[in-house]
C-alpha cells in the first residue's frame, strides 16, 4: 500500500513525539546570538534532554548537504573528534562518532541510526536513534548507552530555515555533574552556532 509524502511525514512526527514523550516540561536555559536552548527533565534519567532552536540565513539544499556530509559535519558538531559512515540504505544511515571529553572523563563514542523523512512542504526530519550494539566497543572509549532525538529543518521563505536540534542521551560510565550540566547547554548551542556560521558562508 502506498502512502502520500504528507502522511509519511505525519507518521514520522508521530513516532518522534512518542520517542520523546517523557521530555515535556521544557525550560529556557540560554538565549544568546539568536539561538535558544531549552532543557527538560526525563523520567527515569538523571540526564536532561536538550533542544536548540535557531534560524539560519541559508537554504534547504545547503543545510541538507552539510547534514549528510558525515565526515565533514564533525567540524561543526560539538566535541566531535571523529565521524564516519558505517552503512547507507536509501533514507537510512548508520554513523559512528567519537567525542572528546575533558580530563579525567573517558572519551565517548556512539553509533547512530539516522532516518531521513522529507515532507511535502520541503521540511526535513532526521530522526536519531542510538544503536550501541551495532558494532563492537573500542578500547579507550565508553560507548554511549542510549540516544534519541532529531534534527528538524523547516524552510521559512526569503532564504531562511528554522533548525531544531533535540537530543536525550545516557552517556554511559561515570560523568561528573558539572560536565553533564554544561554539556546539555554547550552541545546544542555550539553545534548550532558552528553550523550556522558555515552555512551562511556558502
Amino acid at each position: 500500500m502506498m502512502i502520500s509524502s504528507r502522511a509519511a511525514a505525519l507518521f514520522a512526527f508521530a513516532l518522534l513525539g512518542s520517542a520523546m514523550v517523557q521530555a515535556e516540561d521544557w525550560k529556557l536555559a540560554k538565549d544568546e546570538a539568536g539561538i535558544q536552548i531549552y532543557l527538560s527533565e526525563v523520567a527515569g534519567s538523571k540526564y536532561k534532554a536538550y533542544r536548540g532552536v535557531t534560524t539560519i540565513a541559508s537554504d534547504m539544499g545547503t543545510l541538507r548537504a552539510l547534514q549528510e556530509d558525515v565526515t565533514g559535519s564533525c567540524s561543526w558538531i560539538h566535541a566531535c573528534a571523529e565521524q564516519r559512515l558505517l552503512r547507507n540504505e536509501g533514507a537510512q544511515s548508520w554513523v559512528y562518532t567519537r567525542f572528546d571529553m575533558p580530563w579525567p572523563v573517558t572519551a565517548r563514542d556512539s553509533v547512530l541510526h539516522v532516518i531521513t523523512e522529507e515532507s511535502a512542504d520541503g521540511s526535513l526530519l532526521r530522526k536519531l536513534e542510538g544503536q550501541p550494539q551495532f558494532m563492537p566497543e573500542k578500547d579507550g572509549n565508553v560507548r554511549v548507552a542510549s540516544l534519541e532525538g532529531y534534527w528538524r529543518l523547516v524552510p521559512k521563505g526569503a532564504g531562511k530555515v528554522e533548525v531544531t536540534y533535540q537530543v536525550h542521551t545516557e552517556p554511559g560510565g561515570s560523568v561528573p555533574s558539572w560536565l553533564a550540566n554544561s554539556f546539555v547547554v554547550d552541545a546544542p548551542f555550539n553545534t548550532l552556532e558552528q553550523l550556522r556560521a558555515i552555512a551562511e558562508k556558502r
